[in-house]
């Protein structure tokens, strides 16, 4: 099952993340939410969620995206 652990404000930023996350070696899924055309949702599978939480609060705090 997938779910989302992270909803980025615009391509550009889920992009890049998403990229970050799939070089670390996580499966990973870009949706557009139905709430604002500008809003992506990033999902994982459940069974990564822990770890990726941990990797993607690095990414968040380390860079600019």
């Amino acid at each position: 099952m997938w779910t989302v652990i992270y909803i980025a404000t615009g391509e550009k930023v889920a992009d890049s993340i998403r990229q970050r996350l799939t070089q670390e070696g996580f499966l990973v899924k870009l949706r557009q939410t139905n709430i604002a055309k500008q809003q992506i949702e990033i999902l994982v599978p459940e069974s990564e969620l822990d770890e990726v939480q941990e990797v993607l609060k690095d990414i968040l705090h380390s860079s600019h995206l």
